[in-house]
């Protein structure tokens, strides 16, 4: 890499950061709501001085992120691989076992709580998924970590991360910790000219002494071969590359979106706050004048001459019970300033743009977990609560397919780097206790396909399909399902002898887990069956 080359490098990044203002921008001000600083924007936006007076600064909005947030969790996901092709049964259950511990080596539920916040303020989040060499002590391992939006930059126009010519991750580094990993760079490291754009943090955070290091992914075909070359450079110095090899053996850039609510022209979303920010405002601005009202209210003003006779310092201490006057006191010497409250329509206007809020949220009473009285079987709560968390429901959803698209690079990074075997500790089931399972990429390599009549046929890439399930779930849906349970064992479901009519009502039915429980309601009557046939022949 030749410093014109890097010198192009930086020119890119420069234009795909000035295209990138206004989302910044945006990012940056939904924070600052976030951390209910909406009266500055607020103030900033309607020209008013900093110090007005009070301003409300009310939670709903908080709120309405903090409960879906809330939903997310109570959804995390779990991964369930499942096998194309008969041979690689084995190895899908195997993977079904391993990856959820790689998940959980990367602390992934941290992680994506992280993105989730993300997601919902900004109306984006990002993962990233790479081979961490660092890790178990220079063996190597699968890392999955949030990325900070401000930090990424992507080519202009594009919808979908992966059909940009470059993509960009900058991340601020001390230049000591840089000069002790590269020595041959002491003295030679300096920034590139780029300030990425920061959040207004709390702490005061120094910049002395950082420099920028830029890492440059791009998709290129050699040799008619798509792969994916790798740069990390800090200013005109070379950090590494992958000169001509493919990073990742899949080809793809390591960053996995997840977005709210989709745009065009970006494969940035825009979220909750952006959405709801207008109503907070409206809230906002009246609750600041039902304040200000009542405590106008609450303490009597009055009007005094400049001639007036009244002493005011006795006047306003209300421990004295005696106020001394200089001559005739006078009705006109004090005279209390009128006060007339904030009229009824003002508070149902409030509560209307309350209401507002909550509907365009979705986050109504409802759904976070207040029905109206009367309602108390548990089917007609998890009904209500079906009915009004559709919205959740689909969020959800976009965030299980940016979860299969995280499973899927991790198999395929264990498939190119898993060449020595590794040991997990599988749980097991309450009998067997802990069990330890041996795995490398011997299964996920090409296997050799069967000679058909005596023609090889090659090899074939083992390939998986990737279910993701809920593994944790709200009481309600649980409460749910063990009624079911309940349900199907009263009328017969689980009796061999009418294993043929609950199979054909299972059929028509739509539950969790269907297809393993009429699998074993089948094998039970089979089972029964075999028993039966057994009693029958030594009869």
């Amino acid at each position: 890499m030749t410093r014109e080359q890097l010198n192009k490098l930086n020119s890119t990044l420069g234009r795909y950061k000035s295209a990138k203002q206004k989302l910044e921008k945006r990012v940056i001000q939904a924070e600052n709501w976030w951390k209910l600083r909406n009266s500055f924007e607020e103030k900033r936006s309607l020209f008013t001085p900093a110090d007005a007076g009070f301003h409300s600064t009310t939670g709903w909005l908080h709120n309405v992120i903090v409960n879906k947030h809330a939903d997310a969790i109570d959804s995390f996901p779990a991964p369930v691989i499942l096998p194309r092709e008969p041979g690689d049964k084995k190895e899908a259950e195997i993977l079904s076992e391993i990856i959820p511990c790689v998940l959980e080596q990367n602390r992934f539920e941290e992680v994506y709580s992280n993105v989730c916040w993300q997601k919902l303020k900004t109306g984006t989040g990002v993962y990233k998924v790479i081979w961490d060499q660092s890790k178990l002590n220079g063996l190597g391992d699968i890392s999955i970590s949030r990325v900070d939006l401000l930090n990424l930059f992507w080519e202009p126009g594009i919808t979908d991360i992966q059909r940009s010519k470059y993509v960009f991750h900058t991340q601020l580094e001390d230049r000591e910790k840089l000069e002790k990993m590269y020595p041959a760079l002491k003295g030679k490291l300096k920034g590139n000219g780029l300030k990425p754009s920061r959040f207004l943090y709390d702490d005061y955070v120094p910049t002395d002494g950082k420099v920028c290091v830029v890492e440059c992914y791009r998709k290129e075909k050699i040799n008619g071969r798509q792969i994916l070359s790798y740069v990390k450079y800090c200013g005109d110095q070379v950090l590494y590359e992958t000169n001509g090899e493919s990073l990742y053996d899949h080809g793809l850039y390591p960053f996995v979106f997840d977005v709210l609510f989709p745009v065009e022209g970006s494969p940035c979303g825009y979220g909750y706050i952006d959405l709801c920010s207008n109503s907070q405002t409206s809230i906002d601005l009246l609750s600041t004048a039902f304040v200000r009202n009542a405590m106008v209210g609450s303490m009597p003003r009055y009007f005094s001459r400049i001639d007036g006779a009244v002493n005011e310092d006795e006047f306003l201490d209300v421990t004295k019970p005696i106020i001394h006057v200089n001559g005739n006191l006078g009705e006109d010497s004090l005279k209390s300033v009128s006060f007339s409250g904030l009229p009824t329509n003002a508070l149902q206007v409030l509560d209307r743009m309350i209401d507002e809020l909550r509907q365009t949220s979705g986050n109504t009473e409802t759904a976070t977990g207040k029905v109206s009285s009367g309602v108390t079987a548990a089917s007609a709560i998890v009904a209500l609560q079906e009915a009004s968390g559709k919205g959740s429901r689909d969020s959800i959803r976009g965030t299980y397919r940016a979860f299969q698209d995280i499973v899927s690079m991790c198999i395929e990074l264990q498939r190119q780097f898993y060449d020595l075997p590794r040991k997990y500790r599988i749980l097991g089931s309450s009998r067997a206790g802990m069990q330890f399972t041996v795995f490398s990429n011997e299964g996920l390599k090409p296997q050799p396909v069967c000679n058909e009549y005596g023609v090889d046929l090659g090899l074939r890439l083992p390939v998986f399909d990737i279910k993701v399930e809920a593994q944790k779930k709200d009481a309600y849906s649980r409460l749910s399902q063990n009624e079911l349970a309940i349900q199907f064992y009263r009328l017969g479901f689980f009796v061999p002898e009418n294993a043929a009519p609950a199979l054909m009502c299972m059929e028509m039915m739509d539950f969790e887990n269907k297809d393993r429980i009429m699998a074993a309601v089948a094998d039970n009557a089979e089972a029964a069956g075999s028993v039966q046939s057994t009693v029958n022949s030594e009869q």
